[in-house]
């Protein structure tokens, strides 16, 4: 059975928290609910780029997610 919307936000935040890369690919978190369909996840992971606990990352060629924090320590 999939995860509720505030449960894979959770979820989501925490592998985006704990994960060893500080970027991540929304495929990384179609781990978080095996059950979910990607487009869910998809967007579940956008909506917490609007309410600000993920930001977008991009390399140049490939949009990625990751924590604000995370990212302004890695700039640094």
């Amino acid at each position: 059975m999939p995860l509720s919307d505030d449960e894979l936000k959770a979820a989501i935040v925490e592998k985006a928290e704990k994960s060893p890369k500080p970027q991540l690919y929304v495929k990384d978190f179609y781990k978080c609910d095996p059950d979910a369909k990607p487009r869910k996840i998809k967007n579940v992971a956008n909506e917490l780029v609007r309410e600000g606990k993920l930001m977008f990352w991009s390399s140049g060629s490939t949009t990625m997610y990751a924590a604000p924090h995370r990212i302004q320590d890695e700039e640094k």
